[in-house]
């Protein structure tokens, strides 16, 4: 079998410590969560720049960023790339919560 790619998401480090607590990660993206967006917000480590730039750029919040580096073997939840507008650049998206056993790796963020 092939090895996937690991997919990268950027966050803020107490929720990333929220979920470490918890036992899975819940955020979609900035603002959103799952349940609210159907699924969570991924990037490959190339996307990664413009996608931080895009959702943190004005970001002066107290938390530290950080990237989760996971494993889609682990998850145990679809994943699916999809394209998305404007001009159909397929992203991996989670369809699930994210168990803290599928983060291989957290890497600070700028």
């Amino acid at each position: 079998m092939p090895k996937l790619p690991r997919i990268l998401h950027i966050t803020e480090r107490s929720l990333w410590e929220a979920a470490r607590v918890s036992g899975t990660y819940e955020v979609s993206t900035r603002g959103r969560t799952l349940q609210e967006e159907g699924f969570i917000h991924f990037s490959t480590r190339e996307q990664l720049p413009r996608i931080a730039a895009l959702l943190y750029g004005d970001y002066d919040g107290p938390d530290e960023l950080v990237v989760l580096v996971v494993d889609p073997v682990r998850l145990g939840v679809p994943v699916r790339w999809e394209g998305m507008p404007p001009d159909g650049e397929e992203f991996p998206h989670v369809y699930g919560p994210v168990p803290v056993g599928a983060v291989v790796e957290v890497e600070p963020w700028g």
